[in-house]
């Protein structure tokens, strides 16, 4: 009896099948998600109670954070990070010092503390620019382009005298007229939100324009054209360039402006009104007096 039971227990233990609940394990492990956990997610898991276990400390949390601000310290504050000059380019005397206003920064400070996009729109808000770009140049140069815009009229709005440029956008203020007589002169409510048509209507004046003295907006609907000795020419609301041109052919052939004429109405451009002054009317009047009185 004894030998065969050996043998019987020999050969249940050569069995080389596994059993039923190893095979499933050894499935198991061979699936992708399965490996890719014991491969990658072990090792993150053990950092991350590592990492936790060590930031569990608060005193050991402010000696990191405070190595990790000193080494930041120490990088921003290298020499090469350093700006310690301001350039602007583009821009007039008045203009550079209303940015350097605008923007007093110690010099020398790190690049890394100053904020460009927050610097440029501070200088975009200025009136007198129209574009700018910041940027540190090597060397630590802070470089500062402007666009700056250019007065093309002397807005008088009220008791204020305002530079505005071609679209009619404020640029600065002066306090008299006389600071820039060379631009014309436009006045009347809405005049600047009209300064595109003003603009054009002033280029077609070039026969008449060292006599312009300026521009009125009327009703905020149309022009008049204001010319020296009290001239004065009224423009329709539509097609004022048009208009302007039939009375500076007329005053081309026949010298209209040379005589006492002090209004052109041109209003109804069908019917241009002429009106000439009083004393040139009184005698015109004793003229015709006279000739009545003679037939």
């Amino acid at each position: 009896m004894r030998p065969l039971k050996r043998r019987r227990r020999a050969q249940r233990g050569s069995d080389p099948a596994p059993s039923r609940l190893s095979y499933r394990l050894q499935r198991l492990a061979l699936t992708p998600a399965v490996r890719r956990g014991f491969t990658f997610g072990v090792p993150l898991a053990a950092i991350a109670l590592m990492g936790t276990l060590t930031f569990a400390d608060e005193a050991r949390r402010d000696r990191l954070f405070a190595w990790i601000d000193e080494a930041r310290a120490k990088i921003e504050s290298r020499e090469e990070f350093m700006v310690r000059l301001m350039s602007i380019e583009g821009a007039s005397d008045r203009l550079a010092a209303d940015i350097r206003e605008l923007l007093p920064l110690d010099f020398p400070v790190s690049s890394f503390d100053l904020d460009l996009a927050a610097m440029q729109d501070a200088v975009r808000t200025l009136e007198a620019v129209e574009e700018a770009s910041l940027r540190v140049r090597p060397g630590g140069v802070l470089d500062i382009r402007v666009t700056e815009r250019v007065p093309t009229f002397v807005w008088r709005s009220g008791e204020e005298l305002l530079l505005i440029d071609a679209t009619g956008h404020p640029v600065t203020t002066i306090d008299a007229r006389i600071e820039r007589t060379d631009l014309p002169l436009l006045s009347g409510i809405g005049a600047d939100r009209a300064a595109a048509e003003a603009n054009e209507i002033i280029r077609a004046a070039g026969p008449i324009l060292t006599r312009l003295r300026g521009l009125v907006r009327i009703g905020e609907r149309r022009w008049d054209v204001v010319l020296d000795e009290g001239q004065k020419i009224r423009l329709p609301e539509l097609r004022p360039v048009q208009a302007l041109e039939q009375v500076l052919a007329v005053d081309e052939a026949q010298d209209l402006f040379a005589r006492d004429v002090i209004l052109v109405d041109m209003r109804v451009p069908r019917r241009p009104t002429v009106r000439i002054r009083q004393e040139a009317a009184e005698t015109l009047r004793q003229v015709k007096m006279t000739e009545l009185g003679d037939d």
